[in-house]
């Protein structure tokens, strides 16, 4: 198992703190949050974006993925939306990151019409992300919450660029088994992001293991090379504990879960 920590959860931290956290605490990469409010988004020039990528590659830590907030089901023109993810793709690209995530976002909608809306962009947006060796990962969130509704939508693009992100949260709050989640979601799996929660009432984040989402459900549907991120939710929840003096607790703890059994 691969481990990596969201830098949603040190809103503004500068890269250099970023790579020294994930360094020190056994995280072998980041994913990226990148809101125009933090250091890395789709505005940096082209300069800055290379020394970030040259900073992560000296220090040892992979840029996982560079996390959008491109909303692909939501109502309206298409052409803002994929001018936006063209943005993130050419980011991530520059950055050298694997992946980048986007939302489904279509509240606005029925459900057919978001599916529709989601899959005709995604399908647009394939080919240019492919050619510049980006996978585009549709979270498991909002409108789209368990595995089956992201799954039929990416299995809808069948496009090997477009992926899907596993977060654990959004999965058990619709409902549906991690075992059920992972079935509809393996062939299209990108990563799992995971995170705990102190009940379905109250989302503040908690230490790994101190809530009630089924973290070892999870894992155990995972391949031994997956790739495992910590999205601590500290910019939503200011009051919630600092996350760097979690970050080797909570590793040591994904760790335990994902150990090979018997």
């Amino acid at each position: 198992m691969k481990l990596a920590f969201s830098t949603l959860g040190v809103p503004g931290l500068p890269m250099a703190e970023v790579i020294r956290l994930a360094a020190e605490h056994g995280y072998q990469g980041v994913e990226l949050r990148a809101h125009p409010e933090e250091p890395v988004n789709p505005g940096l020039p082209k300069a800055e974006r290379a020394a970030v990528a040259d900073e992560f590659k000296r220090g040892g830590v992979e840029i996982l993925t560079v996390a959008g907030y491109v909303r692909v089901a939501a109502e309206g023109d298409d052409q803002p939306v994929l001018d936006e993810l063209a943005g993130l793709i050419e980011l991530a690209r520059d950055l050298g990151a694997s992946n980048v995530r986007v939302f489904p976002g279509g509240g606005d909608q029925e459900h057919d019409a978001a599916d529709a809306t989601a899959a005709r962009r995604l399908a647009a947006a394939a080919p240019y992300a492919a050619d510049l060796g980006v996978r585009i990962l549709l979270e498991t969130h909002d409108s789209h919450r368990a595995g089956v509704d992201v799954a039929r939508v990416v299995g809808t693009v069948g496009h090997g660029s477009i992926g899907a992100l596993w977060d654990v949260m959004h999965t058990w709050l619709a409902g549906e088994e991690p075992v059920a989640s992972h079935a509809v979601l393996a062939p299209h799996l990108g990563y799992v992001q995971v995170k705990d929660i102190a009940s379905a009432e109250d989302t503040t984040p908690v230490a790994l293991g101190a809530g009630v989402l089924p973290l070892r459900a999870c894992l155990d549907t995972l391949d031994a090379d997956s790739w495992v991120c910590w999205e601590y939710e500290k910019r939503w929840h200011p009051g919630a504990a600092e996350l760097p003096g979690m970050l080797a607790a909570g590793r040591e703890h994904l760790l335990r879960l994902g150990a090979p059994k018997g």
